[in-house]
């Protein structure tokens, strides 16, 4: 079972390693990083108020990172990342269903977002098993190395969470 913990100075370097090239952090952080990731880098983005960024933990081993962003209306899980070793176990399931619990008790929100690569397919099917949809009036697209990404934004709203994942 995991863990949700506040994300602490020492875990900025497992974030790190786990972030092998451009890519990796267009995927984890979309454009708002440089590569290579830094410790400065992480640290003045977690100067924002309105970021709560978390580690991931299985037993005493921190298998990945999350944050959620505050907006006017919603509350964004963002910079989500398992490492590699642990994908494909049901953690990404795990932590959703975490992330958005802490969020919904936490915040007066309507509703929770995220966005996620198009081509991200078992991501995708993670969250819409969690309860989040495609909003289909939202997307971004962003280049990274000469390809365009089209991020697809998802939502879950406060009375379907309530329904469906208390």
């Amino acid at each position: 079972m995991i863990e949700i913990y506040n994300f602490e100075d020492q875990d900025i370097e497992a974030l790190i390693s786990w972030i092998n090239n451009e890519e990796d952090l267009m995927q984890f952080a979309g454009p708002k990083f440089t590569y290579p990731l830094t410790k400065s880098q992480i640290l003045k983005s977690l100067e924002d108020k309105n970021r709560f960024a978390f580690s991931v933990k299985n037993k005493d081993e921190i298998i990945g990172h999350a944050q959620i962003y505050l907006k006017q209306n919603s509350f964004a899980l963002g910079r989500i990342l398992i490492n590699i070793e642990n994908r494909g176990k049901g953690f990404g399931k795990l932590l959703t269903q975490k992330l958005l619990k802490y969020g919904f008790e936490k915040f007066n929100k309507e509703f929770a977002e995220l966005n996620v690569f198009d081509w991200n397919k078992p991501a995708i099917k993670s969250y819409e098993k969690v309860g989040f949809k495609i909003n289909p009036n939202e997307s971004l697209q962003r280049e990274i190395n000469g390809k365009i990404w089209i991020a697809l934004n998802m939502r879950i709203y406060r009375s379907e969470y309530e329904k469906t994942c208390r």
